[in-house]
């Protein structure tokens, strides 16, 4: 395959998370107006967020990032700090997934960062263990739900995503700001929850285990092999491919309770592992998982990554042996 084509694939690829928001499902799903003010979903709409946006224990935060394509041909990631200066939610700070919230020794893109040092940039941002946190992503949610998993990881569960990011809040004429944020800096304390997060070691040894349902959220041409963004094509041996942006409708909405649970068919008491290519596209799909009522998710944050680099990590192209859902 030449390199223009690769370039044109992953180039889809983005445009297509571009295209993914955060799950709107049913009017029991998502918050709306008129809903009492101590209750906050973990999916909220533009009105409810613009009804509590001065809510004094609401944090608003911006997770942007932008993907580009380099002189090269190829795609690459850059945060998004200059598109929140021009304009943000009023109030809204910058959660940045390019720089502070990923460990910058480690040689994958978005490895996490110590829970410590997560909860402390948290903190910094003025999330407290009283908080309540909305997030939210430019054109997509997949970069907000890396964030509201990585909260969960340490222990936090009153995050909410904002359902349909920036473009939500500004389709409904709602103000931007340049003001920077200035909350006080908040303590957030860990009580974290390892296994939120799977490794390679528990990949390798969920290859063949019927009690685990491992998911390849990446697009149908990367799993079977056509395309490689990676060191190696193909997927994990056994795993079933949801493509994340297979969650969404025309309207970029996530769809209803019943087409998603057709599009997941998995035992809900099974242990779900999701994974893409650097477990941002993974995190979206598990929070999806999660709305649905599965009770087991992870997601493998290094992802293909990590384990196409790696020889002694086996990958299979084509269908053959990847196993049913359910």
């Amino acid at each position: 395959m030449s390199f223009t084509r690769c370039s044109t694939i992953r180039l889809g690829l983005f445009t297509a998370l571009a295209l993914v928001t955060a799950w709107s499902g049913s009017a029991r799903q998502t918050a709306i107006a008129g809903e009492p003010d101590a209750t906050m979903d973990t999916l909220v709409s533009a009105e409810w967020l613009n009804r509590h946006l001065d809510d004094p224990d609401l944090v608003v935060l911006d997770c942007s990032v932008r993907v580009e394509q380099a002189e090269d041909g190829s795609m690459r990631s850059v945060s998004a700090r200059d598109e929140y200066e021009t304009g943000h939610i009023p109030t809204a700070g910058f959660a940045d997934l390019k720089g502070e919230l990923s460990d910058a020794d480690s040689p994958l893109e978005f490895a996490l960062p110590t829970p410590e040092r997560f909860a402390a940039v948290m903190g910094a941002l003025g999330v407290g263990d009283d908080s309540r946190v909305v997030l939210y992503s430019g054109n997509n949610s997949v970069w907000a739900a890396r964030v509201w998993w990585m909260l969960r990881w340490i222990g936090f569960d009153r995050a909410a995503l904002l359902d349909g990011g920036l473009a939500a809040w500004t389709a409904e004429g709602y103000p931007l700001s340049t003001a920077a944020a200035t909350r006080p800096a908040g303590t957030l304390a860990v009580h974290l929850r390892p296994e939120l997060i799977a490794d390679r070691d528990e990949v390798l040894a969920s290859i063949g285990n019927p009690d685990v349902n491992l998911i390849d959220v990446l697009p149908e041409a990367h799993y079977l092999g056509d395309v490689a963004m990676y060191a190696r094509p193909g997927h994990i041996p056994g795993a079933s491919n949801v493509p994340v942006f297979s969650l969404v409708d025309d309207a970029g909405r996530y769809r209803p309770d019943d087409e998603l649970e057709m599009i997941f068919d998995a035992d809900p008491a099974n242990r779900v592992i999701t994974y893409c290519g650097g477990g941002i596209a993974a995190s979206s799909v598990a929070f999806a998982l999660t709305r649905a009522g599965y009770t087991d998710v992870a997601i493998y944050a290094a992802s293909l990554e990590e384990w196409a680099a790696d020889p002694a990590a086996p990958m299979e192209t084509g269908t053959e042996s990847a196993k049913p859902a359910r």
